[in-house]
């Protein structure tokens, strides 16, 4: 009759003699996950650390000041462009850019190829990526935003990607070398005209912005009544 009890007793001994077993492995565990204390500071190094902090935001918002006192500058052949019509053209530019840069490196790899003895103008779908409607229309779209023509011309990429030379022959060679060469150059020319006007509308959209901040949230995915009430 007095074995249940009995029972009861030892199961709960057993759970406390577990526990006890247990508890070296949790106090060793604990003491791993326990951060290390900080080193103390005295009061003259917190006093150092505080001025510090101090300056550095000073600092800031000096520069910010600055940056603000610098009046915002216009550029005035972009005066005639809404600021949907100067995001757009300011996107054009980077995309037309992306364009000359992967003419660029599609010439080079003739050149390259052509040099060592070997031709690679037989591909397919680079000679439809140099069509001249490809390569100029770019440039007209452009040219048609901004009237003043400070954009050199481009080459005829078509043509000369298609001239085929005989690489054993190496005074046609040198030839068509040299004006791949030239094409390269006046892709790079006109890169960095492009570059030239990226900078430009980029100036007279931060400027718009500073007079009027609150032209940026026109980018935000906001309702037409949330903005007018802007």
């Amino acid at each position: 009759m007095d074995r249940a009890p009995h029972l009861a007793d030892t199961s709960s001994a057993t759970l406390s003699d577990a526990r006890r077993l247990s508890l070296p492995e949790q106090r060793t565990a604990a003491t791993r996950e326990r951060p290390s204390p900080r080193p103390t500071l005295t009061d003259s190094e917190r006093a150092a650390h505080r001025k510090s902090q101090a300056e550095a935001r000073s600092a800031r918002a000096a520069a910010r000041a600055a940056a603000r006192a610098i009046p915002p500058v216009r550029v005035p052949e972009l005066a005639h462009l809404g600021l949907d019509g100067l995001r757009t053209y300011r996107t054009s530019l980077r995309e037309e850019e992306d364009r000359v840069s992967y003419w660029r490196r599609i010439l080079q790899a003739r050149w390259d190829t052509l040099n060592e003895g070997n031709d690679v103008r037989n591909l397919p779908s680079l000679s439809h990526v140099l069509t001249d409607e490809r390569v100029t229309s770019g440039r007209a779209a452009l040219v048609r935003v901004v009237p003043v023509d400070d954009i050199p011309p481009l080459p005829q990429l078509a043509g000369l990607w298609s001239e085929s030379a005989d690489t054993a022959d190496e005074e046609t060679r040198a030839d068509l070398l040299r004006r791949l060469g030239e094409a390269e150059e006046q892709l790079s020319d006109y890169r960095g005209a492009l570059h030239r006007r990226l900078e430009a509308a980029t100036t007279e959209l931060i400027a718009r912005y500073r007079e009027n901040p609150l032209l940026c949230l026109s980018v935000l995915p906001l309702p037409a009544e949330e903005l007018e009430a802007c």
